[in-house]
C-alpha cells in the first residue's frame, strides 16, 4: 500500500527550534521526527512513500534522498502555495491509484497501522481516521463515533463544555482514491474542516478506529521536550541510535567519558561526544553528536542537539540547546528555555525559564536574560480564562505582559487599527492600561483612551465610535488580588476563542511587527463618553413617568467605581438611592462573593424603608441582583427568567438563555407565543447570539436583551422602566413566574479524566443534548454535566418537578462521575 507523509509544516509554535528547518526535521533522540515515522511505516510494510513538501523542501529532500538508505522508495510533491492538509495530498494524486495511508511527518507515534488498515477493509470504508484517547482534548480535533466506529460528529479544538469524548484525530488516515474527487485542485482544503465534514454530509462510509499505543503531536516546545522524555522512558516503541551500555543509558560510538563523570539513566549520549571530569548527567537528558561538555557541568532533563559546547561549571535545567550553541563557563539555562542554533552565551550568563533566544545571537558576560533577545519573554501557558487574561497583579500580570498583549491584539486586528483602552478606578488597573496602550502604539495602532470607565461603557464606546476592538482592565471580581484584562470585538462583544488563540500564538512566538518613529500615532483621549452612554440608557425608558413615581431604591455598590453613574441617573430620574458602600474598610474592592454577603442587609433595609426595590451591583457593573418589596432575592436563574418574561411580554423577538436556565422559560414562551434559543454558558457565546440578533450592534433601549444580560445599569433601568410603565411592582412581576426547582453541585475531576467522564456519560440511550457539556433528560427533570474550563472540576446542574427530585438528579450524576473516575 502506498503512503503519503505530510511534511510541509513550518512549525511556527516551535520557534526557535524550527528556525531554518521544517518541523518534521526537528530531532527527537538525535534523529528527525520524520525518520521515526519512516521506520514505523517500514515496520508495517509500507515501503512506497510520497512526501508532500512546502516549507524549506530541500532540507527534507537532501536528508532522505530517494529513501534507499532507509530501505524505502520516496517521491516528493512540492506545494508552490499552501494547499492545506487535504490539498497537499490532492497535489500528489498522480501517485495515488489505490487505497493509501496518510500520516503526519511531525508527530511521534507507534500506533498499529496494520490493524487500522485491516479495520478499514473490513468496514468497507471510504475513509478511516486513526484515533487515540488523550486526557486533555482541548487542543485537538475530537471525533465522536458509534460503537462500530461510524463517525457521527467532529469538534475542532473544543472548549471544555464541548468535550463529548476523549478520542481525538491523530492525523493518520486510510483513504480510498475516490475521496480525492472531493478535493478541489490548487486550492487550500483541509481534511478535518472540509473533506471529512463533506463525506459525513453525503453519508459516505466514514469510520474511526481507536488505536492503542503512543501518539504525541509535537505542537509546542513542552511537547517537544516531553517526546524525548517518553522515548527514554520506554513509553514509545521507536529506535534509539546508540548502544545501551547499562539499563537506561545509551551511548553512541567514539564517546570519551571521563572516569569521574556521573551518569544516571535514562539518558542518551550521541556519537563522538567528550564528557569531562565531574560532569553530572541526570535522568531524561539527550545529548546530540559531537558535543563537548567540560568539567563540573550539570545537566538535568535537557535536550542538546549536535556540536553543542558547555563550558566548566555550566548548568542546564529542562532546557533545549540547538546545534552549535556555545554556553560559556558558569552559565545557567532554566526550564523551558530554548537557545537557537549558533548562539553564544558568554560567561556567567543566566537564561530564565521559558525565554527563547533566536539563532545567531550572543549574550554579554554576566547578563541575566529575562526576555527573548528579540522582543520579550514568552508566556507559554494558556492565557485566556473566564475573565479574559487574569492573574496576580505584578506577579503573573505585569506591565511587560500588558504591553505585549496590547501589541499582540493590534497585530491580530491589523495595521493602523483603531482600538479603545480603559481601566476601572483602581490604580493597579490604570497602571497596566498605560503599558497596554504603549504596546498598541508600538504596532502603529490608533489608540482611543476612554479613561476610567466600567465594562458596559467600554462596550458601548467601541460600538458607538466604530472601532476595531477594545481592551478594558479591571480588578478581578473573583479575587481582588488579581487583575483581569478583557478584550472586545468591533461589536462590543467578547472576542472569539479563535481570536484568543491567535493572540496566544503571537505571544508564544514573540511575533510582533514594530513601526518606525514616523508611524507611532498619538493617543486620542475620548471626552464626554460617559455622558453619551448615560444619554443612550435614558432614551430607552419613559423618563417623565419614572420621575413622577419618585421611587426609593436601596443600593449596594462600589462607590469608587460607580458613584458618578448612580448620581447622574438618580438626578435624571428623580430616584432616591439609600446606599450601602461595597468598598472594603481599607478602600479595596470586595470580591463578588463578598458582595453577595451583603444581600441580607439589603433585603432587611428594603422592608424597613418600604423601598420599591433593593439593588446590588458588582464593582464593574456587569452583574445585577434585585430584591423586591417583600425582601425576596432575584438573582441567578430567577433574574434570567425575569428578563426573559419582560422580553416575551414586550414581544421583542426570541429570548436567548444559557443551557443551564430552567425549563420554565420555554413554558413562558408558549404562553406569550415567543421563541427560546438556548446557548452555551460562556459569556462570549451568549453575547455572540444576542448581537447576531441585533444585526451586530448593541441596541440601547430599556428592553434590549444585551443590556438586560450584560449591563447592570442598563438592566436596572430596563426592568424598572418596564414595571413602572405597566403599573406593576417588582414583586408582582415575580409572582407571574411559575415555581421551578434547580440544583447546582460540583465534583473534583482530574484534568486527564475530564474527556473520559464526558465520553462515558454520552454512552446512554436516554435523550440528551450536547450543546454545552452533556445534558440528559429524565421523565421528571434533567441534569447537565459541564466541565470547568479553568479548574479540575465538573459542575452538575439539575432541574426537577420538586426540589427533592432536582437534588436527587444532581446526586445521581455526582455518583456516576465518581464511579467513572474510580474505574480509571
Amino acid at each position: 500500500m502506498k503512503t503519503i507523509i505530510m511534511a510541509g509544516g513550518e512549525g511556527s509554535r516551535l520557534r526557535p527550534i524550527t528556525c531554518g528547518r521544517p518541523k518534521p526535521m526537528a530531532p527527537v533522540v538525535n534523529r528527525p521526527v520524520m525518520f521515526h515515522i519512516v521506520e514505523l511505516l517500514k515496520k508495517h510494510g509500507f515501503y512506497n512513500i510520497g512526501v508532500t513538501l512546502q516549507y524549506k523542501p530541500e532540507f527534507i529532500r537532501s536528508f532522505f534522498g530517494n529513501g534507499s538508505e532507509q530501505g524505502v522508495s520516496m517521491q516528493y510533491f512540492i506545494e508552490e502555495v499552501p494547499l492545506g492538509t487535504a490539498g497537499s495530498v490532492k497535489n500528489a494524486q498522480t501517485f495515488l491509484d489505490e487505497t493509501f495511508l496518510v500520516i503526519s511527518g511531525d508527530a511521534l507515534t507507534d500506533l498499529d497501522l496494520s490493524a487500522a488498515v485491516d479495520f478499514h477493509r473490513k468496514r468497507g470504508a471510504i475513509a478511516t481516521l486513526v484515533l487515540t484517547r488523550v486526557g486533555c482534548p482541548l487542543e485537538y480535533g475530537v471525533v465522536i463515533t458509534k460503537q462500530d466506529g461510524t463517525i457521527t460528529r467532529f469538534l475542532e479544538k473544543p472548549a471544555w463544555g464541548e468535550v463529548f469524548s476523549d478520542t481525538v484525530n491523530t492525523g493518520i488516515y486510510i483513504l480510498e482514491p475516490e475521496v480525492l474527487d472531493y478535493i478541489p485542485d490548487n486550492r487550500s482544503f483541509d481534511f478535518s474542516q472540509d473533506l471529512f465534514p463533506a463525506l459525513l454530509r453525503d453519508k459516505k462510509p466514514l469510520f474511526g478506529v481507536v488505536s492503542p499505543g503512543y501518539w504525541c503531536d509535537i505542537g509546542n516546545i513542552q511537547q517537544y521536550i516531553q517526546a524525548h522524555y517518553d522515548v527514554l522512558a520506554g513509553k514509545v516503541n521507536t529506535g534509539i541510535s546508540a548502544r545501551q551500555v547499562k539499563p537506561g543509558i545509551w551511548i553512541g560510538e567514539g564517546v570519551d567519558l571521563h572516569a569521574e563523570c556521573h551518569l544516571e539513566g535514562p539518558i542518551l549520549i550521541g556519537n563522538g561526544c567528550c564528557i569531562g571530569a565531574g560532569v553530572k548527567i541526570s535522568p531524561y537528558t539527550t545529548i546530540g553528536d559531537g558535543c563537548l561538555i567540560q568539567e563540573n557541568a550539570s545537566l538535568k532533563q535537557s535536550v542538546l542537539w549536535n556540536n553543542v559546547y558547555l563550558g566548566p561549571g555550566t548548568a542546564l535545567r529542562g532546557a533545549v540547546l540547538c546545534s552549535r550553541v556555545q554556553v560559556r563557563s558558569n552559565s545557567e539555562v532554566y526550564e523551558g528555555a530554548v537557545v537557537g542554533s549558533d548562539s553564544v552565551l558568554q560567561e556567567r550568563s543566566i537564561v530564565r525559564p521559558e525565554v527563547k533566544i533566536w539563532p545567531n545571537k550572543q549574550t554579554e558576560a554576566g547578563s541575566i536574560v529575562n526576555n527573548s533577545l528579540i522582543w520579550g519573554a514568552c508566556w507559554s501557558r494558556k492565557l485566556f480564562g473566564l475573565e479574559g487574561v487574569t492573574g496576580m497583579f505584578n506577579i503573573e500580570v505585569t506591565a511587560e505582559l500588558a504591553c505585549r498583549l496590547g501589541a499582540a491584539f493590534c497585530t491580530v486586528l491589523g495595521a493602523e487599527s483603531r482600538v479603545a483602552v480603559s481601566a476601572d478606578n483602581y490604580p493597579p488597573a490604570q497602571m497596566l492600561k498605560e503599558a497596554l496602550a504603549s504596546g498598541m502604539q508600538s504596532t502603529g495602532a490608533v489608540v482611543y483612551d476612554l479613561g476610567t470607565v466600567i465594562t458596559p461603557l467600554h462596550r458601548f464606546a467601541v460600538s458607538n465610535l466604530g472601532l476595531a476592538g477594545g481592551v478594558h482592565i479591571k480588578i478581578s471580581q473573583r479575587n481582588p488580588e488579581h487583575v483581569s484584562i478583557l478584550f472586545f470585538n468591533a461589536k462590543g462583544g467578547n472576542i472569539s476563542r479563535g481570536i484568543e488563540r491567535k493572540i496566544e500564538n503571537i505571544l508564544f512566538r514573540d511575533d510582533f511587527p514594530r513601526v518606525d518613529m514616523a508611524h507611532v500615532r498619538l493617543r486620542r483621549y475620548v471626552r464626554k463618553i460617559t455622558d453619551l452612554y448615560l444619554q443612550e440608557l435614558l432614551k430607552g425608558v419613559d423618563v417623565e413617568l419614572i420621575r413622577k413615581s419618585g421611587l426609593t431604591l436601596i443600593l449596594a455598590c462600589d462607590q469608587n467605581n460607580l458613584q458618578k453613574y448612580i448620581t447622574a441617573l438618580g438626578k435624571s430620574l428623580n430616584l432616591t438611592f439609600k446606599n450601602l458602600n461595597l468598598s472594603g474598610t481599607d478602600g479595596a474592592m470586595l470580591s463578588w462573593e463578598k458582595c453577595i454577603e451583603k444581600l441580607p442587609a439589603v433585603s432587611s433595609m428594603v422592608c424597613n424603608e418600604r423601598a420599591w426595590a433593593g439593588v446590588l451591583i458588582d464593582p464593574d457593573a456587569d452583574h445585577l441582583v434585585l430584591v423586591d418589596e417583600r425582601g425576596r432575592l432575584i438573582q441567578d436563574n430567577m433574574l434570567v427568567v425575569l428578563t426573559a418574561l419582560i422580553i416575551l411580554k414586550s414581544q421583542r423577538g426570541p429570548v436567548f438563555v444559557p443551557v443551564t436556565a430552567p425549563q420554565v422559560v420555554e413554558n413562558l414562551a408558549m404562553q406569550y407565543n415567543g421563541r427560546v434559543i438556548r446557548t452555551k454558558t460562556a459569556v462570549q457565546d451568549l453575547i455572540e447570539k444576542v448581537l447576531g440578533q441585533d444585526q451586530g450592534c448593541i441596541e440601547y433601549s430599556g428592553l434590549s436583551q444585551f443590556l438586560l444580560n450584560f449591563d447592570a445599569l442598563g438592566a436596572l433601568l430596563g426592568i424598572l422602566g418596564f414595571a413602572v410603565q405597566q403599573g406593576f411592582s417588582l414583586g408582582e412581576l415575580i409572582d407571574e413566574i411559575p415555581s421551578f426547582f434547580v440544583s447546582k453541585k460540583e465534583i473534583s475531576v482530574p484534568w486527564e479524566a475530564k474527556g473520559r467522564v464526558i465520553r462515558v456519560l454520552t454512552e446512554t440511550e436516554q435523550e440528551m443534548q450536547l450543546l454545552d457539556g452533556v445534558k440528559v433528560f429524565h421523565n421528571d427533570g434533567w441534569a447537565l454535566v459541564l466541565p470547568d474550563p479553568e479548574e479540575p472540576v465538573c459542575r452538575v446542574f439539575s432541574e426537577g418537578a420538586s426540589m427533592e427530585i432536582a437534588e436527587s438528579l444532581a446526586d445521581l450524576y455526582i455518583k456516576k462521575i465518581s464511579e467513572i473516575i474510580d474505574k480509571s
